[in-house]
């Protein structure tokens, strides 16, 4: 009965951070793999939550105020207008949202280009739509953007560019020079964006969140898709959205309708809370993920990880093993479960560059096999813990060692 699956489905395999997720769950190992928070969401906006629910706020609804609140966001960040009765389609989550889409963008053999490495859900929902990845590999250790490589990966067939920015795996800010570059192809290639902004109020060092949307020519071809999950640690409300001109937040919002119908009732009502929150709220999000992130560059650097590149937003760190271990990604992860309890995520899962086996086994592309991304995204309770465990294994020198 096997053979009753379809090509596409066959295509989809299962998400290597969900099945480490599991296993930590199983083995009582610190997840440090997947990007929820342990800790408790926002007072107010949970409160608004079960104020919906006893309500009686709990059958198939839409929300308009989350649309009319996104609006008076993306003109105050932006300076951009956009209508909140037309160019906005509320999802179940920027997953749903990014997967509509592509559904509502994407003919069989359409090119998407994607940025390498990259979150592992773009190329499934391209593949199921029946378009053709093309990966444009960012340079380590900065992760920087060379624009040949961008011009090169364009053909007449390329219809969407997808950019994730702040970025997942790396944490990387693409710069306005690279944004620029990314813009200007899009117009002058007659190309659609679809941006993933989930980690957009994330930032660190004093740097600013820069949309795709905001250059010149771009509000007329780029989605935004993006959600509550990040920002107000709310991964499970499934509240999320695309923001986009009206012919393609129709088809969206079609496509959303005949999937879902519509995003969890009282998580919308509770979506009004969360998107009037202070200004306040946003720098101490900031401030304290910023804190996070020092504590594990300073625990993982000092137990021989490379660190080479500092996140600059959302709250993973890839970090690179020590050049002295012999241990591929996979295996380190794999001997980290079970040696210290800890649970990250192997780097390759977010390579998908198609190399030949000569250019796998080739130095200038090995760096696919090195990098570990850890989760920082947890209570400081948690990350001392993994500080502890980590140093029940280091050796005379203070490095971390795994048998």
């Amino acid at each position: 009965m096997e053979r009753k699956l379809s090509r596409r489905a066959k295509k989809i395999i299962p998400s290597s951070i969900q099945e480490l997720s599991h296993l930590a769950q199983r083995c009582s190992a610190i997840n440090l793999a997947e990007g929820f928070p342990d800790f408790p969401a926002p007072p107010h906006i949970k409160i608004a939550a079960v104020s919906a629910i006893n309500s009686d706020f709990n059958q198939y609804r839409h929300v308009q105020g989350v649309c009319d609140n996104l609006a008076k966001m993306m003109k105050e960040r932006h300076g951009l207008d956009i209508d909140p009765l037309t160019d906005v389609a509320i999802c179940c989550g920027q997953s749903e949202a990014f997967a509509a889409a592509i559904f509502a963008t994407i003919d069989p053999g359409d090119e998407v280009i994607l940025f390498d490495p990259s979150y592992e859900s773009y190329e499934g929902c391209v593949t199921l739509a029946g378009g053709v990845p093309i990966h444009v590999p960012l340079d380590p250790p900065q992760w920087t953007l060379d624009s040949s490589k961008l011009l090169g990966s364009f053909t007449e067939r390329t219809k969407v560019v997808v950019l994730n920015s702040p970025h997942n795996p790396t944490g990387k800010v693409f710069t306005k020079g690279e944004l620029e570059i990314i813009a200007g192809e899009c117009c002058s290639r007659n190309c659609l964006a679809i941006t993933d902004e989930v980690y957009e109020h994330i930032t660190y060092d004093n740097l600013k969140h820069i949309s795709l949307v905001s250059f010149p020519g771009m509000q007329e071809r780029t989605i935004i898709t993006s959600s509550l999950s990040k920002a107000f640690s709310v991964t499970g409300w499934r509240v999320g959205w695309a923001i986009a001109p009206t012919f393609l937040a129709s088809a969206i919002k079609n496509i959303h309708i005949r999937l879902t119908d519509c995003a969890p009732a009282p998580f919308q009502e509770a979506a009004l809370s969360a998107l009037r929150s202070p200004p306040e709220y946003f720098e101490s999000l900031r401030s304290d993920y910023q804190s996070k992130r020092d504590y594990i560059i300073n625990l993982l650097g000092g137990v021989g990880f490379k660190i080479e590149f500092i996140p600059q937003g959302s709250f993973f760190l890839f970090a690179e093993l020590p050049d002295n271990c012999l241990l591929s990604d996979v295996e380190f992860v794999k001997k980290l479960i079970l040696e210290a309890g800890v649970v990250a995520v192997p780097g390759r899962g977010f390579f998908h560059t198609n190399l030949s086996s000569d250019e796998v086994s080739n130095l200038r592309y090995s760096y696919q096999k090195r990098y570990i991304r850890f989760a920082f995204c947890k209570s400081d309770a948690t990350l001392t813990t993994v500080a502890e465990k980590l140093g029940k294994l280091l050796d005379a020198k203070g490095h971390l060692v795994l048998y």
